[in-house]
């Protein structure tokens, strides 16, 4: 790959030079230790127990305290920056989610997140087809979020380009309640509620939030209220039982994206249409799971996950309602009822001499939902429930048998393979026949192989190579219209899923030397991706898809942790991407042809990185951090894109303790230099409204008050 054009950017030698610096230290004579230890974290989401230097995966852990420090606890944007391979982009929109791929995968999503799997306290966020959501996750309940990437996703099934698991902090120790408040610009508000503990074995934790905005824009106002509990019981020695429960209620307007040279003369403008149809989307989502672990004895274990829940959406579109023929309405309404289960049996024994253990599963998943369309106006008045245009009962489901297992055949190495039987199905049952009747069913299934060599150079030193095949379902958002404009009636059931081959090859290292304590990793891949799902046409804001053709996505992915001295920490990452399609093709119509080699819509070739934390005294803590992303392809075509940028943001917070009480104050000012800059970017926007402005300089101050009985 081509890294000079990659890189582009003054200063990436040096900011290099500092997250590499630490690799020759770690072949030095280890000294007395001068900065805090650094502790041994077992990650869970390659489901073989393993400390985080010795899995065989790009995986990136992220610390709970360390996402509520000094931040709002609204956006997983607010602290994820600092994972490589991961391009989370705050839309300032909060009726449509972050934006978010890895490594590529999820770029061209619209809305919502999709191609990676969610999971909250194991319980998908992410539907069988592969749309998901991050605005369940309570920031405020945090243990905390592991992100896993490249080949070992595949193990997940269907849409999984990347894996991001949340996991909420266990009820431990002498009960405790906290109160939060913090304010900040364009009318930012949130108040907290929490409540952990244990209390005669019965270990709990109860979170309660509200985040109140007025937007930076025109029509962006929000209102998010959560609420997320976890209890765990031991009823005996061997066994123990999770229950989990989330609630999240959201009501917010939609100002849209902008086009670019509207947004040159007014970063805070709205689409017309936006105001004039009160563009919005209300949000309601109750869930709860129950796990059960069992240790059979010394090598044998069963778990077994089970959960359901209710979704309820209705969504004002800004659709102009002489638009609307064979596009369904302007508005929709969704209820949703969906569940499943995942259970497992594990087994630890020796083979060989070496250790060998075996995971064998099966996970189940069904969403059953009933969507109706309506339009958008009656008569002269716009933005109400006009008539019925859409009826339908869709079903999606997927049924997964897993296996993996891992054998340290030899001292120092390790062979770890894993195989998914994956099987996703689709049904729509059209109740609205004044047109025709266009219910179908269609499915996909796929054998997703995994296998990973790791090998020990050292005590603290592993390198690995992997190797994985994946498939991207079209989710049922992008079966909704067939080609054509306007779209002919019924569901496009002729798409197909992508498949993709990765490849990785990695090195993880710990060091302890000149006085430092840290650790680096570096990942090289290649993914070559066939039948890629892409936009077939576009009218209105309204995408058809088709597969096309091929893609490559390949890069280099480089993350440091380091105590440079026992009050100064930083951490840094840098990222590397090429994705570019390897051949081309041409739209419904056949008029628009993209050529081979353009880059895929909504990348970013680089991004970088680095934080600093400062200790001066026990009681204070001070922040600073800069984040870089490089210029993003707003389409297919390539004709278009969004300015690069450089953001940095400064906090502090001040720590009290006085008996049973402690009193946390903070703040924080983001964007210091005050810079215009698009935040995200709806990818193949037909009007050409691609632009999501970020706010300029913004600051934010609050306190928590806690109380331990």
């Amino acid at each position: 790959m081509r890294f000079s054009r990659l890189c582009g950017l003054a200063g990436w030698p040096v900011i290099t030079a500092s997250l590499l610096t630490t690799t020759p230290l770690a072949q030095a004579q280890a000294q007395e230790p001068a900065a805090p230890q650094l502790s041994e974290v077992t990650v869970r989401s390659t489901l073989q127990s393993s400390t985080l230097e010795q899995t065989p995966a790009a995986i990136s852990l992220i610390d709970g305290e360390r996402m509520r420090d000094r931040q709002w606890q609204v956006n997983v944007s607010e602290t994820l920056s600092s994972v490589p391979g991961l391009q989370l982009q705050n839309r300032q929109n909060y009726a449509q989610d972050l934006q978010l791929s890895i490594r590529g995968f999820g770029a061209r999503s619209t809305f919502g997140v999709r191609g990676i799997q969610i999971y909250v306290d194991g319980i998908p966020a992410t539907m069988p087809d592969g749309q998901g959501q991050t605005n369940n996750i309570d920031i405020g309940s945090l243990e905390r979020m592991e992100v896993l990437r490249g080949p070992y996703s595949a193990l997940y099934g269907n849409a999984s380009g990347g894996v991001i698991n949340a996991y909420t902090e266990q009820g431990e120790g002498k009960p405790q309640v906290e109160s939060t408040f913090a304010l900040g610009s364009n009318g930012q508000k949130r108040l907290g509620l929490k409540a952990k503990g244990e209390a005669n074995g019965i270990g709990y934790v109860l979170s309660a939030s509200r985040f109140l905005t007025d937007g930076y824009r025109a029509q962006s106002a929000a209102d998010k209220n959560l609420f997320n509990a976890r209890i765990d019981v031991k009823p005996d020695e061997y066994s123990h039982l999770t229950l989990v429960a989330n609630h999240v209620d959201i009501d917010a307007n939609d100002p849209g994206g902008i086009s670019p040279a509207d947004w040159t003369k007014d970063p805070k403008a709205t689409t017309p249409n936006a105001l004039l149809y009160n563009s919005r989307k209300s949000v309601k989502q109750t869930q709860a799971g129950l796990t059960y672990e069992r240790q059979l004895d010394g090598s044998n274990a069963l778990r077994f996950m089970a959960y359901a829940g209710q979704r309820e959406m209705m969504q004002f579109q800004s659709t102009p309602k002489g638009s609307q023929t064979g596009y369904k309405g302007g508005v929709i309404g969704l209820q949703r009822d969906y569940g499943g289960f995942d259970a497992r049996w594990s087994g630890k024994y020796q083979l060989g001499g070496g250790d060998f253990s075996l995971i064998a599963g099966l996970a189940a998943n069904t969403v059953k939902e009933d969507r109706k369309g309506y339009k958008n106006f009656v008569g002269t008045q716009l933005g109400v429930v006009g008539d019925l245009v859409r009826d339908e009962r869709n079903t999606l489901t997927n049924i997964d048998p897993y296996l993996q297992a891992s054998w340290a055949f030899a001292p120092r190495w390790k062979l770890d393979a894993g195989l998914r039987w994956s099987n996703v199905q689709f049904k729509s049952s059209d109740h609205f026949l004044a047109d025709k009747d266009d219910s179908g069913s269609t499915g996909f299934h796929k054998l997703l192989p995994v296998v990973s060599l790791q090998h020990e150079l050292t005590q603290d030193t592993n390198v690995y190579a992997s190797l994985g095949r994946g498939m991207e379902t079209p989710t049922f958002n992008e079966s909704s219209y067939r080609p054509g404009t306007p779209p002919p009636s019924g569901l496009n059931f002729a798409l197909k899923p992508a498949l993709s081959t990765s490849a990785e090859l990695g090195i993880k290292q710990r060091f302890n030397a000149a006085g430092m304590r840290g650790d680096w990793s570096v990942a090289l891949f290649q993914t070559h991706t066939d039948d890629e799902i892409v936009v077939a046409s576009n009218d209105n804001g309204r995408s058809s898809y088709q597969n096309a053709g091929k893609t490559r996505r390949q890069g280099l992915e480089l993350s440091a942790n380091a105590w440079l001295h026992p009050k100064l920490r930083v951490n840094g990452a840098l990222t590397l991407l090429d994705a570019r399609l390897r051949s081309g093709y041409c739209n419904a119509s056949g008029a628009d042809c993209i050529a081979a080699g353009n880059r895929i819509a909504g990348t970013a070739q680089n991004m970088a990185y680095v934080g600093l934390e400062w200790q001066p005294a026990t009681d204070w803590r001070v922040g600073l951090d800069w984040r870089r992303m490089g210029q993003i392809a707003a389409g297919d075509k390539n004709t278009v894109y969004a300015p690069s940028y450089n953001v940095a943001s400064l906090s502090v917070g001040y720590t009290k303790r006085l008996g049973a009480w402690k009193l946390n104050t903070f703040a924080r000012v983001d964007n210091l230099a005050d810079k215009n800059y698009v935040g995200s970017v709806i990818v193949n926007e037909g009007n050409g409204r691609y632009y999501e402005a970020a706010p300029g300089r913004q600051w934010m101050a609050g306190a928590s008050l806690s109380y331990q009985f």
